[in-house]
């Protein structure tokens, strides 16, 4: 039996977990999809991440009713995903920030994503009918930005590349605490299509040198705890050094794309064939390692076309 496309077969709710990180702060995690960051200020709420649809957003608003009543004023974007921007619109934000690099990656490529993901997860696309278009941020930064919620700080920062050009984290230092988007997973692929396999080891050092207290990771349980931090960020290090280490000796002797596929396999599936999404990303992450390896720095733009010829080229 042919396997079925991405997560096209990928059908089952997931149990929402919501999950405090500090005083103040949650995660809404769901087994593996994608996760939504909660900071709440003296005034107002901020949140990390939008969901794929505006249905699938007010899940999260009903989690955040459970706990303050405060408005929520800011949705921070730390890439240009559409299983992490389209919902947007559900929360009703005045100020909907991203890095200066992901907002130009909406416009270069945000239709393209649009299509290929709702391609490869329908499930995540429950509603897509309210979509009311790409998600455009209403503010950008270059570097980093402070935003105030009351007297609560929150820093949200480019810290090099990794799981894209423009991926942002946000720190509250009250609370050592950080929201990672995609550059740390737990207990799941991470999703190195759009990655930049080079830079990501460094990224995550960068994170590592605030010495969360926890984190909120793109994918997975929420990590309570500096242990559970140490582990997440030394696992999620080690499926992308896993992933692009024999794909690189592939290349250097001049070998294909199939060959890579098989040598990834060989040093990945025994570590994480149980992790969530795995069998998803490993098309995806081995064709962007073969792309990288061979000296191509800019991402490939995705689009569904090219998302099948990959996946039928790779899996037969």
């Amino acid at each position: 039996m042919a396997k079925a496309f991405a997560s096209q077969g990928d059908l089952e709710e997931k149990k929402v977990s919501f999950t405090e990180v500090g005083e103040g702060l949650y995660a809404f995690t769901a087994e593996g999809d994608p996760n939504t960051g909660v900071i709440i200020g003296d005034e107002s709420v901020m949140i990390v991440e939008a969901q794929a649809t505006p249905r699938l957003a007010r899940k999260v608003i009903e989690c955040v009713r459970t706990v303050t009543d405060k408005p929520i004023s800011h949705v921070v974007l730390t890439h240009y995903h559409a299983v992490r921007v389209l919902g947007a619109s559900a929360y009703g934000a005045r100020e909907i920030i991203m890095s200066e690099k992901a907002a130009g990656m909406v416009e270069e490529r945000g239709q393209e994503d649009w299509d290929s993901e709702f391609g490869r997860f329908p499930r995540l696309f429950q509603g897509h009918e309210e979509i009311p278009g790409l998600t455009r941020p209403t503010t950008t930064f270059r570097d980093k930005m402070t935003v105030y919620l009351g007297k609560r700080r929150v820093d949200i920062m480019t810290l090099g590349r990794a799981h894209t050009a423009g991926d942002a984290v946000i720190w509250v230092p009250d609370q050592e605490v950080m929201f990672t988007g995609d550059i740390v997973e737990y207990h799941s692929a991470c999703y190195c299509g759009d990655g930049h396999f080079g830079d990501w080891g460094g990224t995550l050092d960068a994170i590592a040198a605030y010495k969360p207290k926890s984190i909120a990771p793109g994918r997975g349980d929420a990590l309570v705890g500096e242990e559970m931090v140490g582990k997440a960020i030394a696992a999620t290090r080690d499926f992308v050094d896993s992933t692009y280490a024999p794909v690189a000796r592939i290349v250097a002797r001049g070998g294909s794309l199939k060959e890579a596929w098989d040598a990834v396999r060989a040093s990945c599936d025994e570590k994480f064939g149980d992790y969530a999404i795995y069998e998803h990303c490993l098309p995806f992450n081995v064709a962007r390692a073969y792309d990288e390896a061979r000296g191509i720095d800019t991402p490939r733009v995705w689009t569904a076309e090219r998302d099948r010829e990959m996946w039928e080229d790779l899996q037969n």
